[in-house]
């Protein structure tokens, strides 16, 4: 079985060296303390989100936290090539479940994006609101997935913004049900980023398509079959992982 993963300050982790002693409190060390009920000779992993990963045996477990001694400190690299999830608004939860099973798969950044035909809009509050949800989202599928290292969740942009995007990307692939490229078969770079851009329930406008292509980006499929908004990304990622990264 799998170690259970708990999320300490990035601070905590750069800090920490074999042998020392620390104290998982706060929010996390009540989940383990109080939910996961994690007494004294467990062993978990600590990740602050960054790239660190603690190996850490439980010395004392109190009502709501644990004293941890660390046993092992690894530092997990950024990747060279970093997949891009460039995710449409869409109603519903359906982006959340994008986001989240995109995390799952691996994806590097998450770039929410206001398409012309995106119901849902991201102004004011309400787009600060939607944009804290999508990052606690992250947080937990990360730590669910047990990744040392989350993606970051960027401000949501426009077509100019995505524009600005593609154009500085290494490559940048978008999904349309009307492609005759697959997305299996297109080269990957050896770094820099990779964009997959997913469009909203109602599909990436033809004049979005166009200024997409002109800038740049590829216009791809990934199959035979129309997929919705919230599992497109998903799938995405792993076509491009099970070419690079799950080999």
């Amino acid at each position: 079985m799998s170690r259970p993963v708990f999320v300490v300050d990035p601070g905590v982790a750069a800090g920490a060296v074999v042998g020392a002693v620390l104290t998982l409190d706060g929010p996390e060390g009540r989940h383990a303390a109080t939910v996961r009920r994690i007494g004294p000779g467990e062993a978990v992993d600590l990740v602050d989100g960054l790239g660190a990963r603690l190996g850490v045996v439980v010395v004392a477990a109190g009502r709501a936290d644990l004293d941890v001694r660390v046993e092992q400190v690894r530092r997990e690299p950024a990747p060279t090539a970093r997949f891009v999830l460039v995710q449409a608004l869409a109603k519903g939860d359906r982006d959340d479940l994008a986001v989240e099973a995109a995390t799952e798969l691996g994806v590097d950044v998450v770039v929410p994006w206001q398409a012309q035909r995106s119901i849902v809009q991201w102004r004011g509050e309400r787009g600060a609101k939607a944009r804290r949800r999508w990052v606690e989202t992250v947080r937990a599928a990360g730590k669910q997935s047990r990744r040392a290292r989350f993606p970051d969740v960027v401000d949501v942009v426009d077509l100019r913004g995505l524009l600005a995007l593609v154009g500085g990307a290494s490559a940048a692939y978008v999904l349309h049900e009307a492609a005759t490229e697959p997305l299996a078969a297109q080269p990957l770079p050896e770094d820099g980023d990779v964009l997959l851009v997913v469009g909203p329930e109602g599909g990436i406008t033809p004049a979005e398509l166009e200024a997409l292509s002109a800038a740049g980006a590829v216009v791809v499929r990934l199959g035979t079959t129309v997929l919705r908004s919230s599992s497109a990304g998903p799938a995405a990622l792993a076509v491009v992982s099970a070419s690079r990264r799950w080999r």
